[in-house]
């Protein structure tokens, strides 16, 4: 599949739910705003609240449950996991950074699937979820960066209209992420085309660098 599939799948995945998704995504930044001015506030909260936004839009693709605003505090459920995973994303992301700007974009592409992973695998360690986010994107960052590529007019218009439109292209671009997972766990064997969600066995077999 190629980036305007993965756009297409997201827009018809988001038909009759944009009110939801637009109303979720300003609820999103409310909290993530108010609780950076207080950034420990926003240090402890950051990872819940990326997974439960994460399984939004997994449900979206996958079509399994009408998304919620409620939805978006699921991601407390896994407290502990998603806050290691959020530290060490960043850690690492920084540390690579110091090398200069690329090897940080890089292992950012690397670690992009971690939180889907851990939503899959909710028993599964944050720092399990990132080493096995790099697995899978191993071969398919440039996919990843080519999606990304791809809303780059959807960017100018943001930029043009201040920000606004952002609240109907982030949904976009994150059912596009969503049906991106989705379509990696196909092809790389780990669910059947007309499965919903991941086998435990998944959770198996995961490198050992960083």
């Amino acid at each position: 599949m190629l980036a305007k599939d993965f756009r297409r799948q997201a827009w018809d995945s988001l038909s009759n739910q944009w009110g939801s998704v637009i109303l979720i995504y300003f609820v999103y930044i409310l909290i993530t705003s108010a609780a950076g001015l207080v950034s420990v506030v926003g240090l402890i909260i950051s990872g819940p609240l990326t997974l439960g936004f994460t399984q939004i839009y997994m449900s979206i693709i996958r079509k399994n449950r009408k998304p919620e605003v409620g939805h978006l505090f699921e991601g407390f459920d896994n407290f502990s996991n998603s806050l290691i995973l959020h530290l060490v994303n960043n850690i690492f992301i920084a540390l690579w950074s110091l090398l200069f700007i690329v090897p940080g974009i890089i292992k950012s592409y690397s670690y992009s699937m971690s939180y889907y992973i851990l939503a899959d695998n909710p028993k599964m360690g944050g720092n399990e979820a990132r080493i096995k986010s790099m697995q899978m994107m191993k071969g398919n960052k440039w996919r990843l960066f080519c999606l990304d590529f791809s809303f780059i007019g959807w960017d100018l218009l943001c930029i043009l209209t201040l920000g606004i439109l952002s609240f109907w292209v982030t949904p976009y671009r994150q059912a596009a992420y969503a049906a991106f997972y989705q379509n990696l766990l196909v092809e790389q064997g780990l669910i059947d085309v007309n499965e919903p969600v991941m086998p435990e066995d998944f959770v198996e077999s995961a490198p050992t660098d960083v």
